[in-house]
């Protein structure tokens, strides 16, 4: 066994909403389980819901769902589905409920008894409100788990990044690494910006994902995380 399992998974999150997260869960969970790792995913708090022949459901949490090799029960992938695709906090007064922690533990702890690893997606950016008082942060900082940052290039992004990693740090959470998303291939200096950020971070991105390319480079990502 490697030793990343042993960490029990990751938490990934993004400097803003829109930046690849779902994109870069997804490719993860599909790599690990080619590694032969059991890997269960999470999707903790979803806004936003589509139709389906079982009932509502988050297209980000079914993306995620069908590249994982773990069966697990829907409301235990997604625990809190909002109906309006918002912030968390503003979509839960909407529905009329309040997000609680205990739900997301539960599930968390039941995926995790069935698996190697969970990778865990949060909603937005870091600090992205669930409530009144309460943001991802929180959720976060309750499961425990390494955390990656997934950087969005695009304008601002140096400044994005380096306030999350500060608010990661101040959370006393292990930061696993982080992974720059190529969004747009016009953005100038692309390059020098992941310079930059490996600089200030101390260290070189899990993986630098092209635009519109093949999952290919999540290889290598999968990697580096389970062997550090």
């Amino acid at each position: 066994m490697t030793a990343g399992p042993a960490k029990q998974g990751f938490f990934i999150t993004g400097t803003d909403t829109g930046v690849g997260k779902t994109l870069v869960a997804v490719a993860l969970t599909r790599a690990l389980v080619a590694r032969g790792l059991r890997t269960a995913v999470m999707k903790p708090v979803a806004a936003g819901i589509v139709q389906t022949h079982e009932g509502p459901r988050n297209d980000d949490a079914l993306e995620l769902l069908a590249e994982s090799n773990v069966s697990a029960p829907y409301e235990d992938v997604n625990p809190w589905l909002l109906t309006t695709p918002a912030s968390p906090h503003l979509a839960a007064r909407h529905d009329g409920i309040s997000i609680g922690h205990e739900r997301i533990l539960a599930a968390h702890r039941r995926l995790a008894a069935r698996a190697d690893l969970v990778l865990v997606e949060g909603a937005g950016g870091w600090l992205a409100p669930i409530s009144s008082v309460a943001t991802m942060a929180d959720i976060a900082e309750k499961l425990a788990l390494p955390v990656i940052l997934v950087v969005g290039l695009r304008l601002g992004c140096l400044n994005h990044a380096l306030l999350t990693r500060e608010a990661i740090r101040s959370c006393g959470l292990p930061f696993a690494g982080w992974i720059a998303n190529k969004m747009a291939a016009e953005m100038p200096l692309a390059n020098a910006n992941i310079e930059t950020l490996a600089s200030r971070f101390g260290m070189a991105p899990l993986a630098i994902v092209p635009v519109g390319a093949a999952p290919a480079w999540a290889d290598e990502a999968a990697k580096k995380l389970v062997s550090a």
